[in-house]
């Protein structure tokens, strides 16, 4: 749904969804063409299971909730919720965390959910305003410390 836009770093493109598109596989294709005028085509594919939900924590319907950083683990991992709420991610481990947006180590897709270091005890702070899934790491546990957040 309406025009792609490329981020103010360059990194990353973003186009809309019809959040009414029903499951299935979906490919996108592109080209892209550099300052030097030699193009590039391509493709990536990508699935929409919406039964997939079932396995998120519901706390739709709240405006704020709080995420727990602890045994090098977000608790909950995965958890739905209503745009415009607000979620806290705190740090009750004994080592300091981060909250960055996938990918790996670009942290490109929402670059305002991206946190400093969040030493123990301390905390960070982000609104979804976007209906969307987001999945995010925690860069110093990147192979072990993920999870994702689903905006309804």
């Amino acid at each position: 749904m309406g025009e792609a836009t490329i981020d103010d770093n360059k990194l990353a493109l973003r186009q809309s969804m019809d959040q009414t598109a029903p499951d299935g596989i979906y490919t996108v294709s592109y080209k892209a063409c550099w300052p030097d005028g030699s193009c590039d085509e391509g493709s990536f594919q990508f699935a929409i299971d919406r039964a997939q939900s079932a396995n998120f924590v519901d706390m739709t319907g709240q405006s704020a909730v709080t995420i727990d950083m602890k045994d090098i683990a977000f608790v909950p991992q995965n958890v739905k919720i209503s745009k415009g709420t607000r979620v806290t991610w705190t740090n009750s481990d004994s080592v300091s965390h981060y909250v960055n947006t996938d990918s790996h180590p670009a942290h490109t897709y929402q670059l305002d959910q991206n946190s400093k270091e969040i030493k123990p005890g301390d905390s960070h702070t982000y609104t979804f305003d976007a209906p969307s899934i987001y999945p995010y790491h925690c860069s110093a546990h990147a192979d072990t410390m993920t999870a994702n957040i689903l905006v309804e």
